[in-house]
């Protein structure tokens, strides 16, 4: 029966007591063993898993606990039913999980055979992109350089870059006034999208862009739109996109565009957006040793609607458009390994910088402004005097 059965182990802490196996033996009378099975095999616990409902499994298991006058906390039987519920393979059947068969039961003929068949991301197809890496100079490395970022990117080596995170500006050093043409917005596109060709260009063979932005409403201009066609036009593979809840619910209702008619009205953002591309493949390549995202963030973030409060100390830095440092955070562990080359070529006050330091990443922020690169380098210090700083 053990290729039928999805096996795990949960260890003993010692010797398993006369009650813990009169609560295994209730199970095994109240569960059919096709599809749960319990084993005490030495210093652990074999589960046989086929079909489970896990929750109503949670209740009888606490259940037989207390009618054996046993205590959850600290129970091997809990912490089976802990592991149970931490698998997150599974398919659904009514109230029960699928552990085993789950694929086979896709209501698909001939899936296998159309799943080769299919064209996924069409748009990329085709592309242009080498699948030899190269190493990003010293002289980049762990570095914050004042300049021009379109500039300064055709220095470096092609396939040098593992992950590229960045907000975009809504200008470059030019005053923005809501009566300025369209000729601004070209040029500001014109301007951006050049800076993003570089960016494309330095990333490594599956490497990832994160870019997050907000649709310029007030302008009624889709920059995520944009952005993300300037990619796929690219070649480049669409990985998915993360809502950025802001839960700012009091923003200021001074502009209505139609009072309590369908006219036109004006429509109220609380969110912003982070568009994800992968160069050349889907799978990044890393050791599993490096990846430092942990079980349960990674269930949680790949739900891709993020709700973390906005920047609060933005007058602290003098910057009017920080995103917070849990966005950077949550975008390097998920999508990057430790040592991982991470870039942001509009850095501002270095909050990607920051904390791809602080993650054990290496890191390149590039921003025109002196004022905002000496910021980020007095931030960047105080992380790494930090991390410097001997544990106890």
């Amino acid at each position: 029966m053990g290729n039928d059965y999805r096996v795990m182990r949960v260890a003993l802490h010692g010797a398993i007591s006369e009650p813990e196996r009169g609560v295994i033996e209730a199970l095994a009378a109240s569960y059919p063993a096709e599809d749960i099975r319990l084993e005490v095999a030495g210093k652990e616990i074999l589960v046989h898993l086929r079909a489970l409902d896990v929750r109503q499994f949670r209740a009888d298991v606490s259940a037989l606990l207390t009618q054996h006058g046993l205590p959850e906390t600290g129970s091997v039987l809990i912490r089976v039913v802990d592991s149970v519920e931490a698998i997150g393979s599974y398919g659904v059947k009514g109230r029960k999980r699928l552990f085993v068969g789950f694929a086979g039961e896709r209501k698909v003929k001939n899936r296998e055979d159309k799943e080769r068949k299919r064209v996924g991301y069409f748009y990329a197809r085709q592309h242009p992109f080498a699948r030899r890496n190269n190493a990003i100079p010293q002289e980049f490395t762990d570095q914050i350089i004042c300049g021009d970022s379109e500039e300064l990117l055709k220095r470096l080596p092609d396939n040098c870059v593992d992950l590229m995170f960045t907000s975009p500006p809504y200008n470059f050093g030019l005053e923005y006034q809501g009566t300025q043409d369209a000729k601004y917005w070209e040029n500001y596109f014109g301007t951006l999208l050049a800076i993003f060709d570089e960016c494309i260009r330095v990333l490594k063979y599956g490497g990832r862009v994160v870019v997050n932005v907000q649709p310029l409403f007030s302008d009624y201009i889709p920059s995520h739109h944009i952005i993300s066609n300037f990619f796929m036009d690219r070649k480049m593979i669409w990985k998915g996109e993360i809502i950025w809840e802001k839960s700012n619910y009091n923003c200021k209702y001074t502009a209505w565009g139609s009072w309590k008619s369908p006219s036109s009205p004006y429509l109220k953002y609380t969110w912003e957006f982070l568009e994800i591309f992968a160069k050349g493949d889907l799978k990044k390549e890393g050791r599993a040793e490096d990846a430092d995202i942990t079980a349960e963030e990674f269930k949680k973030w790949v739900v891709a609607k993020w709700a973390i409060a906005p920047e609060r100390n933005m007058e602290t830095y003098g910057h009017p458009a920080m995103f917070p440092e849990e966005l950077a955070y949550r975008v390097i562990r998920l999508l990057s390994y430790r040592n991982d080359m991470v870039l942001d070529p509009f850095n501002g006050v270095g909050t990607t910088t920051a904390v791809a330091a602080r993650l054990g990443r290496r890191f390149l922020g590039i921003d025109i402004s002196q004022e905002y690169c000496e910021k980020a380098r007095q931030r960047l210090a105080t992380v790494q005097r930090e991390l410097s700083i001997p544990e106890g």
